[in-house]
């Protein structure tokens, strides 16, 4: 009887979810019509071996456009891969082809923010750069069979001077912000932050495979 609950279990699971994919190498899970434009190896389910982050884009010659300015741009959406290391084979954790903009986009006056993508004590972060008007990041954990969103940073910045910072962890449902009062700051060290504590309201957490867009993507700041 024990036994043949542990197949019924193994079979749910297996409905419930699916079969997870495998492969030998990192390139067995690329789709087609995309190219592995960037690889970030890194530990991110604290087993001490290296996994696998993907970053492909599509190759549609129909998103190739000229820009007035800038001239022939190259304006297909790029995703992210998350592959496990299994000890001879690596198995799929997560993937999301679409969700992130060309890094061709237009950035208006000043050029569009910057992605990449860090592995830190087993949390995949994926930060955007932008220059002098500072930087964002969302810090995602493995877990619920997905990456769930359970931090958010923000640093916004005036050139040197840092106009606010803003950390968020859904998982305690607390948002900390820290803004200058100093309106007369005119170099990096001369800002006075008055800091304040917030709880936020949490339904659930976002997970990676279901975002669209990262620039559509709304946080609390």
């Amino acid at each position: 009887m024990k036994n043949l609950l542990i197949i019924i279990a193994i079979l749910y699971t297996t409905i419930l979810f699916g079969q997870t994919k495998q492969g030998k190498e990192p390139s067995d899970f690329l789709p087609e019509g995309y190219v592995i434009v960037e690889r970030i190896n890194g530990d991110l389910n604290k087993d001490r071996l290296v996994d696998c982050i993907l970053i492909i884009k599509g190759t549609d010659k129909s998103k190739i456009i000229k820009d007035e300015y800038r001239g022939e741009l190259e304006r297909n959406r790029r995703g992210i891969i998350v592959l496990f290391n299994k000890k001879g084979h690596y198995e799929l954790a997560v993937k999301n082809y679409d969700c992130f903009s060309s890094e061709n986009e237009d950035g208006g006056v000043y050029f569009a923010p910057e992605l990449s993508i860090e592995i830190t004590n087993g949390n995949l972060n994926i930060l955007y750069g932008h220059g002098r008007y500072g930087s964002w990041s969302y810090t995602f954990r493995f877990q619920n069979y997905d990456f769930e969103l359970t931090g958010y940073d923000l640093r916004d910045n005036r050139g040197p001077i840092v106009n606010k910072t803003v950390s968020i962890n859904f998982l305690t449902k607390k948002k900390q912000t820290n803004e200058n009062i100093n309106q007369n700051a005119e170099v990096d060290g001369d800002e006075v932050y008055k800091e304040t504590w917030e709880k936020i309201r949490v339904e659930k957490l976002l997970k990676l495979s279901e975002i669209k867009d990262f620039d559509d993507l709304q946080i609390l700041d």
